[in-house]
């Protein structure tokens, strides 16, 4: 199974639909609206003069805010497509954020140098199999006392189905998960159906695997709620906080971790 070819293909069909979407809303973004959002930001140490290496970038908005934050920032995605987006998008915004297309998992054959924070959020982390490797490739490219900020998905919603009801997958990383789905989690685009492939990790996996690769933990935080309405039979309960319509504020739906790298 190929799913680096799968999944860069799923990604590739749907970066059109996704930069045009009221979902990414691209207008308010480029007249310097910022895509992040207060979980992150609550983490985020000040960026003035920073380098940030931003891991999954999509087409470039968090990097392109990140960088309107004063740090010199370098997005890495998979997919071409997204990349080609986020160079557009740099050009519009008169952004200095640079971005490679590869695997992160290939990012050593790409890149050199090692960066005061990386970063990397929602939905990332469920396209790679080994979290082990994704940690050693975090290390590499953290400096000594540099800052890793995540921010995730909970692993509880990657157990239920597309309705966040019946449990569909186990939490800890049993292997592959494949899926055929109809469009994607934005309005707008096709109907046909998306072949990808996706891994679910709970979160001693990925504390662990950050801890066995040289990371301090500093803090890990989880929210009864998710800042985007991604997800079917969720309701905004406050501003910008989407809860699950039958569950309330009673399940888990994003974690942050800080962590900070030390000698190893």
């Amino acid at each position: 199974m190929d799913y680096l070819k799968i999944n860069k293909e799923s990604w590739n069909s749907r970066v059109d639909t996704h930069y045009d979407s009221e979902f990414y809303d691209n207008k308010s973004f480029i007249a310097g609206k910022s895509s992040l959002n207060d979980i992150e930001l609550e983490i985020l140490p000040n960026l003035e003069g920073k380098s940030v290496l931003h891991l999954q970038c999509h087409f470039g908005q968090d990097s392109i805010s990140l960088s309107r934050m004063g740090a010199k920032v370098t997005g890495v995605d998979l997919s071409n497509d997204s990349i080609s987006k986020a160079n557009e998008l740099a050009a519009i915004t008169n952004s200095d954020a640079k971005f490679i297309c590869c695997d992160v998992y290939d990012l050593p054959n790409h890149l050199d140098g090692e960066f005061d924070i990386i970063f990397s959020s929602y939905g990332a982390i469920c396209w790679l199999p080994d979290l082990n490797k994704w940690a050693e490739i975090v290390s590499r490219f953290l400096k000594k006392n540099g800052k890793f900020i995540f921010v995730e998905f909970h692993p509880v919603v990657g157990m239920v189905d597309e309705n966040l009801n019946d449990l569909e997958a186990s939490y800890f990383n049993a292997g592959p998960i494949h899926a055929n789905r109809e469009g994607t989690y934005t309005e707008g685009g096709s109907t046909d159906s998306k072949q990808f492939v996706t891994w679910n990790h709970s979160i001693g996996e990925v504390v662990n695997s950050m801890i066995e690769n040289g990371l301090e933990i500093n803090s890990l935080k989880e929210y009864d709620y998710s800042p985007y309405n991604c997800f079917q039979r969720t309701f905004e309960d406050e501003p910008n906080k989407f809860r699950i319509k039958h569950k309330g504020n009673n399940a888990p739906m994003v974690y942050s971790v800080l962590a900070t790298k030390i000698n190893i």
